[in-house]
């Protein structure tokens, strides 16, 4: 992820240094909106109460929705919608591996792009605030309830525009978003106790689509 966004950075100075004269008197669309398939790939960690262990996140593949308005023709804010279903397990704790069931996250993220511009290559950065909504938990079969806090994180981003025509594109797009949660799981039932967890999700987050300028 760490290379992407470097050879991103890298190729769009290179695109920049040679065309932003010549596109500089060029006009330029306020919006444009992009839809996605994403894969989110949780880069998870986890500090455990009393039973110790650590946590497994699985991937997911959704639909992502974006809005992009431009301030100017390299500054825009683009404000990224979806949300995905995780499972999660407890492994290698004191009890075990623990089916935690599953639970869906929905992160809108805010971000602040700068972009460059290449002929039909118009790479990207951002880097922005998300936050991140936890629900329709299901505790799965050993806990009796588990509660996870919402959460504010940063998040960063580097992405590709390939222009097909003067209103239409194809995207490619990672993002690398911080995501923490205080989990509450009441296992009483099972284990006798209510243990509590510091879980860090922080996903990659990895995206093909096609977009409309207007």
């Amino acid at each position: 992820m760490r290379n992407l966004l470097l050879y991103v950075l890298l190729l769009g100075f290179a695109f920049n240094l040679n065309a932003q004269e010549t596109e500089a008197t060029d006009d330029y669309n306020k919006w444009q909106i992009r839809l996605r398939v994403i894969s989110v790939i949780p880069n998870e960690s986890a500090n455990i109460e009393t039973i110790g262990g650590d946590v497994e996140i699985n991937t997911a593949f959704v639909p992502e929705l974006d809005f992009t308005y431009f301030f100017s023709k390299n500054w825009a804010a683009e404000l990224i919608l979806g949300t995905a279903k995780h499972e999660v397990d407890a492994v290698n704790t004191a009890a075990g591996n623990i089916d935690l069931g599953d639970v869906w996250l929905l992160p809108p993220t805010l971000t602040l792009q700068y972009h460059f511009y290449a002929d039909d290559f118009k790479p990207y950065l951002g880097a922005g605030i998300n936050y991140t909504i936890f629900y329709g938990a299901d505790e799965g079969p050993v806990a009796d309830d588990i509660d996870y806090e919402n959460s504010f994180g940063i998040a960063f981003q580097g992405g590709i525009d390939y222009m097909l025509n003067d209103k239409w594109f194809l995207n490619l797009d990672a993002k690398y978003i911080f995501i923490n949660t205080d989990a509450t799981v009441n296992a009483t039932s099972a284990l006798g106790a209510t243990v509590g967890a510091d879980v860090d999700i922080n996903p990659f987050v990895l995206g093909l689509g096609v977009g409309m300028k207007f």
